[in-house]
C-alpha cells in the first residue's frame, strides 16, 4: 500500500508540473522557445525527470533546468547546448527536445548509446567478478536519511563504483568515478559505521553494516582512488 501511495503521489506531481505550475504564468508556446525566458518549474513540485520520467533521488539523478522550456530534467536529458535569443544568443543548457527544435540537429544514436550504455551492466553478473560488492547506505547531504543499495567495484572496471537499487537489478542507477577521491574515516556515531569519499566540494557519506565491512570498502576505494587496478601494483607502491 505504501508503494501504491508513493506511485500515485509521484504521478500527481508529474501531471501538475506538466500542465502548468503557475496559474498566472502561461507556459511558453513552441515558437517562443529561445526567444523568451521560461518560467522555471520549481524543484519541489516534481519527483522525476520531466522528459525521461526517471525518478530523482539521492543516488540516481540530480535536478537541472532546461533554459529554453524551464522543465526540471536529469543530466542525461539536458546534456545539450543551444544558443538562446533572450540571452544574447549565448549557448545554454537545454533538454534534448528543445535542442532538436532550436538547432534542427538530430541526436546521433551513438551519443544516446554513450549515455545509456555506461550503466547497462547487470548487478548479478558484475558482482560475480567484482573486487568488492555488498549492501551499503548512501546518506543524503544532511546526513539524516539516505538510500540503501547494492554497491559494486567490478574487476574489469576497477576505478568506478557502480550503484544498484538491488543485487539482481539489470541496470545500475548511477556510477561514481573513484580516481582522485580521498577516503575518510568517520568516527562511529550511534553504532553506525560511517566513511566518506571526498573530492573538492563533493562528499559522499556511506554507512556499512559492520566495522569490518567498512574497512574493506575503505581499502578497496582507496586503491581505486589511487589508480591501483591490480594487487601487484599495490605491493610495488608499498
Amino acid at each position: 500500500q505504501d508503494a501504491i501511495d508513493r506511485k500515485e503521489k509521484r504521478s500527481e506531481t508529474f501531471k501538475t508540473a506538466v500542465h502548468g505550475l503557475e496559474a498566472d504564468t502561461p507556459p511558453l508556446k513552441t515558437e517562443e522557445l529561445g526567444r523568451r525566458a521560461p518560467q522555471w518549474v520549481r524543484d519541489n513540485l516534481v519527483t522525476m525527470c520531466m522528459r525521461c520520467k526517471e525518478p530523482f533521488n539521492a543516488i540516481t539523478r540530480r535536478r537541472h533546468h532546461c533554459r529554453a522550456c524551464g522543465y526540471v530534467v536529469c543530466a542525461r536529458c539536458s546534456d545539450y547546448k543551444a544558443e538562446l535569443q533572450y540571452d544574447g544568443n549565448r549557448p545554454n543548457r537545454v533538454c534534448q527536445e528543445c535542442y532538436i527544435f532550436l538547432t534542427g540537429h538530430k541526436v546521433l544514436e551513438d551519443r544516446e548509446g554513450k549515455h545509456k550504455g555506461i550503466l547497462e551492466k547487470g548487478a548479478a553478473e558484475v558482482s560475480s567478478r567484482s573486487l568488492l560488492c555488498s549492501s551499503l547506505q548512501l546518506l543524503d547531504k544532511n546526513g539524516k536519511g539516505g538510500t540503501r543499495g547494492w554497491f559494486v567495484i567490478p574487476q574489469d572496471d576497477p576505478l568506478v563504483l557502480y550503484i544498484y537499487a538491488a543485487p539482481q537489478d539489470v541496470r545500475a542507477h548511477t556510477s561514481i568515478p573513484l580516481l582522485g577521491y580521498q577516503v575518510r574515516d568517520v568516527p562511529q556515531r550511534e553504532s553506525r559505521h560511517l566513511f566518506q569519499l571526498a573530492q573538492s566540494r563533493q562528499v559522499f557519506t556511506f554507512v556499512a553494516d559492520t566495522e569490518e565491512l567498512k574497512r574493506r570498502w575503505m581499502r578497496a576505494m582507496a586503491r581505486s582512488a589511487a589508480g591501483i587496478t591490480h594487487p601487484e601494483e599495490e605491493e610495488e607502491d608499498a
